[in-house]
């Protein structure tokens, strides 16, 4: 948990672990991006470092049966990344790590989370692809994939994670193709 000052007002702020652990000193100024969630007995304000964290946290809550705790738990344990290629590769073991997620819970999470980057690929087609894309089997696919679980555009993915040796591994072509679109999206505020 983080207290926040906005304007003179305090809030506070239930956050990752990931997100903690990168927070600047008391007093200094930081940027958290937050989602708003209002129950009839509560408002609950979530904060995270980067948007690839709140995006991941709005897909989790998404998921049937997972809420707010266990979504802060999930990535408390798993990077945005690391969450990514674990549902891209089925992985549902890592999501077992975060505390209050059973197996069950981990399955169902990867199970629903894959069927979406199913339902983007088929979607888009293959005559679709944009140039500078990948083949299916190499690791550029299998993050463009985990890309399109974390909320991105599988055509924006593809042309970023084409800017990078595709021969480094998944988890490596996710980092550099988000740390790439955050400076992006950054420049343009």
């Amino acid at each position: 948990m983080a207290a926040i000052e906005c304007g003179g007002v305090g809030f506070k702020c239930l956050t990752s672990m990931n997100t903690l652990r990168g927070m600047p000193h008391e007093g200094e100024e930081a940027v958290l991006y937050t989602q708003l969630n209002v129950r009839e007995d509560a408002l609950d304000l979530f904060g995270f470092a980067t948007l690839s964290e709140l995006n991941c946290f709005k897909m989790l809550t998404g998921v049937s049966g997972v809420g707010p705790k266990a979504a802060l738990a999930i990535l408390s344990e798993l990077t945005p990344e690391q969450l990514a290629v674990a549902v891209a590769t089925g992985d549902s073991k890592a999501l077992t790590r975060a505390s209050g997620v059973g197996n069950k819970l981990a399955q169902r999470i990867a199970l629903e989370l894959r069927d979406k980057v199913k339902n983007i690929q088929s979607g888009s087609g293959e005559s679709a692809r944009p140039a500078g894309a990948v083949s299916a089997s190499s690791n550029a696919a299998a993050a463009v994939q985990a890309l399109a679980v974390l909320g991105y555009q599988p055509t924006d993915a593809a042309a970023v994670v084409a800017h990078f040796d595709s021969s480094l591994p998944v988890e490596e072509l996710i980092r550099l193709s988000l740390k790439s679109m955050d400076q992006g999206n950054r420049g343009k505020k």
